[in-house]
C-alpha cells in the first residue's frame, strides 16, 4: 500500500491519485447556448438541425440539489453553474436559492455569456449568488459578432456587465477573455483600458483544445507571458500571491492601484497538480477533468432509486480513482490532441 492509498483509507475527505482533494463542483445546467462561438460550439456542427438534450434528459433541480448535498461532506465547498448558457435554464434563481442553503457550501458562482444578465442580475443576487463571471472576448462590435458565431450583440453583453455590477454580488464580477492569435489579441489593451479602475477583473485565457470541433492549433495560442508583457509596458503590473491553494488564475495588480488582471495558462503553464475541480454534465455524468473522454453516470443511480449512501460512495470512489493531468500530458504529446467531451456539456 502506497502513501496515498493509506491516506485515503484513514482520511474523512477523499484525495485522488496525485493527492488532490475535491473542493469545487462545476454544474452544467443547460447544454444549449444562444451563441455559436467557433472555439466552443461552431455553427457548422451546432446548427439548426443539431439535436440537444430533451428537458427530461437534463438533471432536475431536485437531482442537482441532492448531488450537491452529498458532495459537500466529501469536501466540496464551491459550486459554479455553467452551460452551454446557464441563463437559458428557466427559473435558475430557484436552484441558486436551494443550493445556497446547503451546509458547507461557502461559494456559489455563475459563468455566463452575459446576454441575458440584465434581465436576471437582481433576482440572482437576491437568491444568494456570490459572484458572476461573464465571457467577453473583444470590445470590437464587428469582431464580437463574428466570434459569437453571428448570434451575439456586444451592447447586450455590456448591459449585462453593468447590471451585474449594479446588483452588488458579494464577490464581484469577473470577465473571461479567450485570446486567439490572429483573431483578437490586438484588442487586449482596449479591454484592459475599459475595465481598469472599474472594480471588474479581466482574466485572459489561453486558447485551449476544448471539445473536438474547434480546429485547435498550438500556433493559435497567445502565451500569457506575452500578454502580461504587453500590458505591463502600458500599465506597470506586479504579481500577487494566490488567494488560496490551487487558484487557477495567476493574478497581477496594477502598480497605480487601479485593480488587477488575471491569466489562465493551461497551455504554457499547466496547473493540473493543483486542480480540485469536478464537473457535472447537463445529463448527470460526472467528469473529473475538463478534457475527459469518459465519465461516471450519476443520473442512472438517481433515477433507479439508489440511496444516499450508495451515491455518496460512488462520488468518493470516482474521485479516489482520479488520475487526470491532461494539460501536462498535452505538453508531453507535443500538442497532439485526443478526443474528449464537448465543452457545452460540462462548461469551462
Amino acid at each position: 500500500m502506497n502513501a496515498i492509498d493509506a491516506l485515503n483509507e484513514t482520511a474523512a475527505l477523499p484525495v485522488d491519485h496525485w493527492s488532490r482533494p475535491l473542493h469545487d463542483l462545476r454544474i452544467s445546467v443547460m447544454d444549449r447556448c444562444n451563441f455559436r462561438c467557433p472555439y466552443c460550439m461552431p455553427e457548422s456542427t451546432y446548427g439548426e438541425h443539431f439535436t440537444f438534450l430533451r428537458n427530461d434528459e437534463r438533471l432536475s433541480f431536485d437531482e442537482i440539489e441532492r448531488l450537491c448535498r452529498l458532495a459537500a461532506p466529501l469536501g466540496v465547498s464551491k459550486l459554479r453553474l455553467t452551460g452551454g448558457e446557464p441563463l437559458l435554464r428557466p427559473h435558475l434563481a430557484e436552484l441558486i436559492n436551494r443550493l445556497r442553503r446547503i451546509e458547507g457550501i461557502t461559494d456559489l458562482a455563475l459563468t455566463t455569456n452575459g446576454v441575458l444578465m440584465s434581465r436576471h442580475a437582481a433576482e440572482l443576487r437576491d437568491a444568494g449568488l456570490d459572484r458572476v463571471t461573464i465571457s467577453l472576448d473583444t470590445l470590437d462590435p464587428a469582431l464580437f459578432h463574428r466570434m459569437s458565431g453571428g448570434r451575439g450583440a456586444l451592447d447586450d453583453v455590456l448591459a449585462g456587465i453593468e447590471a451585474a455590477q449594479a446588483a452588488g454580488f458579494p464577490h464581484g464580477v469577473k470577465l473571461n477573455t479567450v485570446v486567439q492569435r490572429g483573431v483578437n489579441e490586438h484588442t487586449v489593451l482596449d479591454l484592459v483600458e475599459r475595465f481598469r479602475g472599474s472594480g471588474i477583473v479581466v482574466r485572459f485565457i489561453e486558447y485551449m483544445d476544448v471539445g473536438n470541433r474547434n480546429d485547435w492549433r498550438p500556433q493559435a495560442v497567445v502565451p500569457s507571458a506575452e500578454l502580461v508583457k504587453l500590458i505591463h509596458e502600458r500599465w506597470p503590473l506586479r504579481a500577487v500571491p494566490p488567494k488560496y491553494p490551487g487558484e487557477v488564475a495567476t493574478r497581477y495588480r496594477f502598480e497605480d492601484g487601479t485593480g488587477e488582471i488575471g491569466t489562465i495558462s493551461s497551455i504554457s503553464q499547466p496547473f493540473c497538480g493543483g486542480c480540485t475541480r469536478a464537473r457535472l454534465s447537463s445529463e448527470g455524468v460526472l467528469y473529473t477533468c475538463l478534457f475527459a473522454n469518459q465519465g461516471t453516470d450519476l443520473r442512472m443511480l438517481l433515477r433507479d432509486g439508489a440511496g444516499d449512501e450508495e451515491i455518496s460512495q460512488l462520488l468518493r470512489d470516482t474521485w479516489l480513482r482520479r488520475r487526470d493531468r491532461y494539460s501536462e500530458e498535452r505538453a508531453e504529446r507535443h500538442g497532439r490532441v485526443v478526443r474528449k467531451i464537448e465543452m457545452h456539456y460540462i462548461g469551462g
